[in-house]
């Protein structure tokens, strides 16, 4: 395999949704709005980075990781994973990646282990080599053993997302892509994931795509960030060179936030305000 893990040129990405128009009579029609939600993506993640894609939410930043994981196809463009062409060979993109989600779906009624294991088996791996791997990415992501065996309705939000990014890391993907992976965890949790990360990057040459919209979690994992705001890429560099577009505040040096202010003209806060607005 080549260099390149992931090579995205032109891609844009439109929805249509319903909106109902008030009309005099006492009946209404149904209008379809067009929302785009990436505008003519252009980006290259080398083998080995981790890259980050930072952005408020509701800025294209899922849409983004579901086109390259196959389950949407783009408007225009094309998307290639390790020179996998996502629609053309998509059998193939789907052996070599995994991705958790912030909206991560579970067999409540089973536990971990048994989740685990039915993804274990759907990527062909045998139960006797899964369990071991299970209980020890388990472990090393903060679970106590005694959850290992009660249902997953059982547990709090934040253990439930650390299932799933077991279940992430457990098929070892050559592409692993994280949206939003530490979204509902508490301090410690996010560390033990963000260390995990590093361990992934470091022993197994994977590739991660992370998204995220906290910036001290991007500024500390990605070796280099694309800032995206309403579908488009603003900036994309290397954390340092970001913050280094913008003069210190007050003595302090810049921060990411500050570099999105600058290139939007509002805070994350306002950005996420507008996008749920609209």
């Amino acid at each position: 395999m080549g260099s390149r893990a992931l090579e995205i040129e032109g891609v844009h990405k439109v929805f249509t949704r319903k909106n109902r128009l008030k009309q005099h009579r006492p009946f209404s029609r149904r209008e379809k709005e067009r929302v785009v939600a990436l505008k003519r993506i252009d980006l290259v993640v080398e083998r080995g980075e981790v890259f980050g894609v930072l952005g408020p939410n509701g800025s294209g930043k899922s849409t983004l990781i579901r086109l390259v994981s196959t389950l949407l196809l783009p408007d225009n463009g094309a998307i290639r994973v390790f020179g996998h062409d996502v629609e053309k060979d998509p059998f193939a993109v789907k052996r070599m990646i995994n991705r958790v989600s912030v909206d991560a779906a579970f067999f409540k009624k089973f536990s971990p282990m048994e989740n685990l294991l039915y993804a274990a088996r759907l990527y062909g791996m045998a139960a006797s080599d899964a369990r071991p791997k299970m209980r020890s990415i388990m472990t090393r992501l903060g679970l106590k053993e005694s959850t290992f065996h009660q249902p997953m309705e059982h547990m709090s939000r934040g253990m439930q997302q650390k299932v799933a990014v077991a279940r992430g890391f457990l098929t070892s993907p050559i592409l692993l892509l994280l949206d939003e992976p530490t979204t509902g965890l508490d301090p410690h949790s996010k560390r033990d994931v963000q260390a995990f990360i590093r361990e992934i990057r470091q022993e197994h040459d994977a590739t991660v795509l992370l998204t995220s919209h906290d910036m001290q979690e991007a500024d500390r994992l990605c070796d280099r960030i694309a800032i995206i705001d309403e579908g488009a890429i603003v900036a994309l560099d290397t954390p340092e060179n970001l913050k280094a577009m913008v003069p210190a505040q007050n003595g302090d040096p810049a921060s990411l936030e500050d570099v999105f202010i600058e290139l939007t003209g509002r805070g994350f806060e306002a950005a996420e305000a507008q996008e749920e607005a609209s």
